[in-house]
């Protein structure tokens, strides 16, 4: 039996507080009562074909589904013989109702420039792209490249491909040259969509020059698309064209070609810590349905919501909780471009003020980050628009929680922490906010049809409690199909290590009242002398310290203990490192999960290294800790001063 097997994984949440959704908002939910859910779920997973056969008859298929599964693991088909567009769902069937002219997206730039586009607007602007690449010669099939910033031509961009059956691949914005190149280069990219630059903390992001870089070495592609966005016109090559000359000349209508359940509908590139990056491929008909009904029930959108997910579009999060799910719905979608803490560290809250924003979902990252900052900027604003909050992106420790439902939703707004993966294409475990009461730093329970398991290392069922690896054991419509070009990684990856469920390469338990608590990827838990830990427990504690603002916790080789943990910890503004705090914070730690979880260092870092989406990039910290100089792939670093401060105070950790 392993060492994750035999191991009681304790957590300060074990005992959390639990939080019942709001009397009034359960009243008004589609799912309004624990026994609510509980009856959906049941059936979701004893029948889920008729389930999801039923769910599918809220969208628009061009043919109806023969059949609703078949599953062949690790292979899906979800409705199989259907055809359906996932850009007439999201724009087409809006316009002959209510939504038509209601505001699908409002943008607001970092320079301060605000834009709406009604569905019919949208719907138009859709239609003149999707002509443009048509003239250029895209047709179902074609890989077609984005490298936007967050502006509404990069939604645009996605559901033009979409619409015409193109497979899009969008980029980053914070990716350099030579990760754009290899990107472009996998999927065999026939067109690039592009902007001049982007505003980021009042400077320019150049991104039409990292393309052109890029493209030096991708033969594949034949043109590129550029949209204007700085004052000054870019120069523009043999191959480049004019974003809004281009399609300014396209006529506004487009017919929406129908489109099988399973065609491609976009790659989307996850990296890890060694070897090339793997094109997760995501396919139609079950994307469409997936994303559309978490968006619907986890979030509870009203026709008078302004949702905003601060998510980049480069992320499968933009993909699922900016453009389809929302817009699916007839959502009405903020979009910003800038930082959050840019031209003030209240950006944010303004912007939520100004806008009557009633539902925020975003990153515990940023949210730790706020609480640096200070209370005093949200409480500026008058933040009573919000509704709910969500959270995503990693595990949110209780604390952080805590201060996000007291400080920004005033202790009115449900949290849903949700759960879910680039590879699983939309949330899998989740609060939903009218039925199921929140525990702070557990993501609670499985959405409808998403069947998970916490296994021993020998396939066995982990007792309540007990930590091993979480697994899925059932397929679900929105699941990824394959890795683009190389199947057999698909199978290795995620389907190798148990045979027919998927291994989702995280470490989890599951408490007495059947909460999932989700600890981080296999690699952030730590085996110290015997003792599975995950990282983001420790974390918990150490920012559960009336000193810290932000704290990440990794493990280097220990010739005694195996790994033992190193916590990088980031003060609130006014405190002084002291040896006295260093040791009150090791103590902390060991009082409050056990001596064994003990850190053989805390190191104070004036700021922790993140990408510019806000996650903490802990396996730089690792190399870090591990004294190790070869720090890898830092192209998404938002600050590379970062590491260079934290490296001006390696030897200061004891």
């Amino acid at each position: 039996m392993s060492a994750m097997s035999d191991s009681r994984i304790t957590s300060v949440s074990t005992e959390a507080r639990v939080f019942p959704p709001p009397a009034a908002f359960a009243a008004s939910a589609r799912i309004g009562s624990r026994e609510a859910y509980d009856a959906v779920y049941a059936r979701s997973i004893q029948e889920p074909e008729a389930f999801w056969a039923e769910q599918a008859q809220s969208f628009h298929w061009f043919t109806p589904h023969e059949r609703v599964l078949e599953w062949q693991a690790p292979h899906a088909k979800w409705f199989v013989g259907g055809t359906t567009n996932l850009a007439y769902n999201c724009l087409d069937r809006h316009l002959a109702g209510p939504r038509a002219d209601a505001t699908a997206i409002v943008f607001e730039g970092e320079p301060g420039d605000v834009v709406r586009y009604t569905y019919r607007e949208l719907h138009a602007e859709v239609c003149r792209l999707a002509n443009a690449l048509t003239q250029l010669g895209v047709v179902a099939g074609d890989r077609v490249g984005i490298y936007m910033g967050m502006v509404p031509e990069a939604a645009m961009a996605m559901l033009a491909c979409a619409r015409l059956g193109a497979v899009h691949t969008v980029i980053f914005g914070g990716f350099a040259a030579e990760a754009i190149r290899d990107r472009l280069n996998d999927a065999g990219a026939k067109v690039v969509l592009t902007q001049d630059a982007a505003w980021r903390r009042g400077g320019q992001v150049p991104l039409k020059a990292q393309v052109d870089r890029a493209l030096a070495d991708v033969p594949s592609v034949e043109h590129v698309v550029v949209l204007q966005r700085m004052a000054e016109a870019p120069a523009l090559g043999e191959r480049d064209y004019d974003w809004r000359t281009l399609v300014a000349a396209q006529s506004a209508e487009h017919e929406a070609p129908a489109l099988d359940a399973e065609h491609p509908l976009f790659i989307l590139y996850t990296s890890g810590t060694t070897g090339k990056p793997k094109g997760v491929l995501h396919s139609t008909g079950g994307y469409m349905v997936g994303t559309a009904l978490t968006t619907r029930h986890v979030f509870e959108l009203r026709d008078d919501d302004v949702y905003w997910c601060t998510a980049d579009v480069g992320w499968i999060t933009g993909h699922s909780y900016v453009v389809y799910g929302p817009l699916c719905n007839g959502a009405t979608v903020m979009m910003y471009e800038g930082a959050p803490n840019h031209p003030a560290p209240d950006r944010f809250w303004e912007l939520i003020a100004k806008h009557k924003i009633s539902i925020l979902y975003t990153a515990p990252t940023a949210i730790r980050a706020f609480i640096k900052w200070g209370d005093e900027h949200p409480q500026r604003h008058d933040l009573s628009s919000l509704r709910l909050l969500g959270t995503v992106g990693e595990p949110i420790n209780p604390e952080a929680w805590m201060w996000y439902r007291e400080v920004i939703g005033g202790e009115r707004c449900p949290i849903v922490d949700t759960w879910w993966q680039t590879e699983t294409g939309g949330i899998m475990m989740t609060p939903l906010p009218g039925s199921i009461p929140a525990k702070p730093g557990s993501c609670c329970l499985p959405f409808f049809g998403v069947s998970p398991k916490i296994l021993r290392d020998n396939g066995e069922e982990a007792e309540p409690n007990e930590g091993g690896l979480l697994v899925i054991d059932k397929p679900w419509p929105s699941m990824l199909r394959t890795i683009w070009g190389d199947d057999e990684r698909f199978r290795a990856t995620y389907f190798s290590r148990f045979e027919g469920k998927y291994f989702t390469g995280d470490g989890a338990r599951r408490d007495a009242d059947g909460y999932f608590w989700v600890m981080g990827r296999v690699d952030d838990v730590v085996n110290v002398a015997g003792h599975r830990l995950g990282t983001a427990e420790v974390e918990s504690v150490l920012v559960a310290h009336e000193a810290v603002a932000e704290a990440a916790v990794v493990g280097r080789p220990d010739e005694l203990k195996g790994q033992a943990l190193v916590g990088f910890v980031t003060l609130k503004g006014g405190v002084t490192a002291t040896e006295e705090l260093r040791a009150a914070l090791i103590d902390k730690v060991s009082a409050d999960i056990g001596k064994f979880a003990r850190p053989d260092a805390v190191i104070w870092a004036d700021a922790l290294p993140k990408t510019r989406s806000g996650k903490i990039m802990r396996r730089l910290l690792a190399r870090l800790a591990a004294g190790e100089t070869e720090l890898g792939d830092v192209t998404t670093l938002e600050d590379a001063a970062v590491l260079a401060s934290l490296r001006d105070r390696e030897g200061e950790d004891e």
